[in-house]
């Protein structure tokens, strides 16, 4: 069996749907975020890896689990996190909880409903979140705003790469009962246009995300750190402009995304918006990286 190293894909947080600690993230932050970043995406490669059968892939997410918590050999993959952990005065926890999404990915191909889709992104999304608003010495009070925004995040993701989690993985995550709402079937994923059934569920999981999205408003408004305040208001604007784009675009036959400078125009937007609603004698300011301040 290979190792989880042998097993990584190349995809690194540069190549993710959603900006993975931006520069509007202070330094001494990045390095425990992207930590936990580099374990997860090790773990997802792990799940995702064409040629490791669902069994292979549980043995090697659980000797992730155990070089993390100490109770089995060092795994480079793991290293990183479990320094970041200690240094930080942390749990595993949040990672534990990816580990566990990631083991549902290895073995669960289709999604019955709703509920079933909001127990996976408890545990391949807000983990996420959580992570990040601990790693900024956060309260737990800002948890539930987050929850409800990675929830929209992971669903956003999902629509986004449906056709090729169903062509490459066969793998799912439309819930069942939404597409048999609409008309729509499983196979409808392999064609190139979405028909106007799938469509038309893809529009309702748009919509429901929007309205995660709206849930999570308050959290920019509910953090201490300034500049995280912007990266989450950036990240919940882009949010929506993709959501708002999938009601009517069609993930099969083009890419709903933003590129660099949408996300540029969007993150300087919405910083702007926390930086008028919030004095900055409270807060950390936010420093614009060299060459976009004005002259």
């Amino acid at each position: 069996m290979i190792s989880a190293t042998e097993a990584r894909s190349g995809k690194t947080h540069r190549d993710e749907n959603f900006p993975v600690a931006s520069w509007l993230i202070r330094q001494e932050h990045r390095g425990p975020i992207l930590a936990f970043y580099r374990f997860v995406r090790a773990a997802d490669d792990i799940a995702d890896h064409p040629r490791l059968t669902p069994g292979e892939k549980l043995r090697m997410l659980d000797g992730l689990d155990a070089a993390l918590t100490g109770q089995g050999p060092s795994d480079p993959e793991a290293e990183p996190l479990k320094r970041a952990i200690a240094e930080r005065g942390l749990g595993p926890r949040h990672a534990l909880d990816l580990l566990d999404a990631f083991r549902l990915d290895a073995t669960k191909l289709r999604y019955a409903d709703w509920s079933e889709l909001m127990h996976y992104c408890s545990l391949s999304a807000m983990p996420v979140g959580r992570w990040v608003l601990d790693v900024h010495g956060e309260t737990q009070a800002t948890w539930p705003a987050s929850d409800k925004i990675c929830a929209a995040l992971q669903v956003i993701n999902h629509l986004q790469d449906c056709a090729s989690d169903y062509r490459n993985l066969d793998r799912v995550y439309l819930p069942l009962d939404i597409l048999a709402h609409h008309g729509s079937r499983v196979e409808d994923l392999s064609e190139t246009d979405a028909s106007a059934g799938l469509k038309a569920a893809i529009a309702e999981l748009a919509e429901r995300s929007l309205g995660l999205l709206a849930e999570g408003s308050p959290l920019a408004d509910l953090v201490g750190d300034m500049r995280l305040a912007c990266e989450i208001a950036a990240i919940r604007r882009l949010a929506v402009n993709l959501a708002r784009g999938l009601r009517h675009r069609d993930p099969l036959a083009e890419k709903v995304h933003h590129g660099k400078a949408g996300f540029a125009l969007i993150g300087l937007a919405s910083a702007a918006g926390v930086l008028i609603r919030r004095p900055f004698g409270r807060r950390s300011p936010v420093e614009l990286p060299a060459g976009t301040r004005g002259h």
